[in-house]
């Protein structure tokens, strides 16, 4: 049994003032009320011009990014590897949807591959394909209708973007995620995911779609994604995650009076979860699984799985993964122990990961458990430190 208490191993690579520092951002993300008005008044900043740089990179920037630039994070890639955790960098810029903006977005993820490519703590990148295809082209698509001849161009340069971020991670040597989204665009994402993997993903997986595990369907889309990979002969890559989207799921089925996508309660969303880990470890010779969650029994229902079915601990199909600034007790007590982890190390200029940082927040201020428990485990810490003094 992994010891997942084990505050030392968690927070080695956290200071006392940064543990300080990150208590009291834990306890502000927990109010619901603090977030709401944080976020209004970030945007209202930013239409204004108005220098919040300073505010921002001295609380949730430090915390949940690596910095401005992939040379930024450098010494935080080599900290985390030191300790066998690995980075999955993103390039988390988003919220502009000209093709100008795409095309810059694209060159940074291909840019992203080749540095990461030339390091050993980097064995993934992702990227969101809204970052490089505009959300109105994907809802249209995923909804059946038919595109304008205007549309239809817009929607080739899109499909061009994403072949070359996925070819440029089969040239060289490493796996590529594809980011999960709204319900209503993720037809088309997984689609097109789906057509990478059977292009490069034929001796190892490259390719990595993601599934969200909270919606009704995906259980089934995983076995069948496995299914299609088996016939056309490619390796599937699944990352697991719950889901991100659930208050903005709900509220636009209610609002549309068409069923909600998403399992009725945590339950539910969790059995679906944990459903998905158990089929994937059951193939895992045969797909790659990377299990992205902060719930401490997840972890250690894979782990016990693993142990059950004779599979080592380093191998690799198999990849525990975690936020930056997250559950760290989770990724560096797995990595202490063995297995593969990697955290998801975003990066960019502040005010551009700003759409980024505000949904850190509200995820936080959302998931009352979690913030709970990075409270509690910071207190345990500095206690512990403090009785060695």
């Amino acid at each position: 049994m992994v010891d997942l208490n084990d505050t030392k191993t968690a927070f080695a690579l956290r200071s006392d003032t940064q543990l300080r520092k990150a208590y009291w951002l834990f306890k502000l993300v927990a109010n619901k009320s603090l977030v709401g008005l944080g976020k209004n008044a970030s945007s209202r900043a930013i239409k204004l011009g108005l220098p919040i740089r300073t505010i921002v990179k001295q609380t949730v920037y430090d915390q949940f990014v690596g910095g401005e630039s992939i040379e930024e994070c450098e010494a935080i890639i080599d900290k985390l590897h030191d300790h066998n955790v690995y980075s999955l960098l993103d390039y988390a810029v988003e919220g502009k949807e000209t093709d100008s903006v795409f095309d810059n977005t694209k060159d940074e993820i291909v840019q992203t591959i080749k540095y990461g490519a030339k390091r050993k703590g980097i064995p993934f990148a992702v990227f969101k394909v809204t970052g490089v295809a505009a959300f109105p082209l994907l809802e249209k698509y995923s909804a059946g209708k038919a595109f304008t001849e205007l549309e239809s161009r817009s929607w080739t340069r899109a499909k061009n973007r994403i072949e070359e971020i996925c070819y440029t991670a089969h040239k060289f040597g490493m796996c590529i995620m594809i980011d999960a989204e709204e319900s209503w665009i993720q037809k088309a994402i997984d689609e097109m995911a789906l057509e990478m993997m059977q292009r490069f993903n034929k001796k190892e997986p490259v390719v990595v779609n993601t599934i969200q595990m909270y919606r009704t369907d995906r259980l089934d889309f995983l076995k069948e994604s496995f299914q299609l990979s088996q016939d056309k002969q490619f390796k599937l890559g699944a990352k697991l995650v719950r889901g991100a989207y659930m208050e903005k799921e709900r509220k636009r089925a209610k609002e549309l009076g068409y069923q909600d996508p998403i399992h009725k309660d945590k339950a539910a969303s969790d059995q679906s979860y944990d459903a998905g880990i158990d089929f994937a470890a059951d193939h895992y010779e045969d797909m790659l699984l990377v299990a992205g969650s902060h719930n401490e029994e997840s972890a250690i229902t894979l782990s016990e799985i693993m142990e059950a079915k004779g599979i080592a601990r380093n191998h690799p199909n198999i990849w525990f993964s975690q936020l930056y600034g997250m559950s760290d007790n989770l990724s560096f007590n797995l990595a202490k122990e063995g297995y593969n982890v990697v955290k998801y190390l975003p990066f960019g200029p502040i005010e551009k990961t700003l759409p980024y940082l505000i949904r850190r927040a509200e995820e936080n201020s959302s998931a009352k458990g979690q913030t709970g428990r990075e409270l509690l485990l910071i207190q345990q810490e500095l206690k512990r430190r403090s009785l060695k003094k």
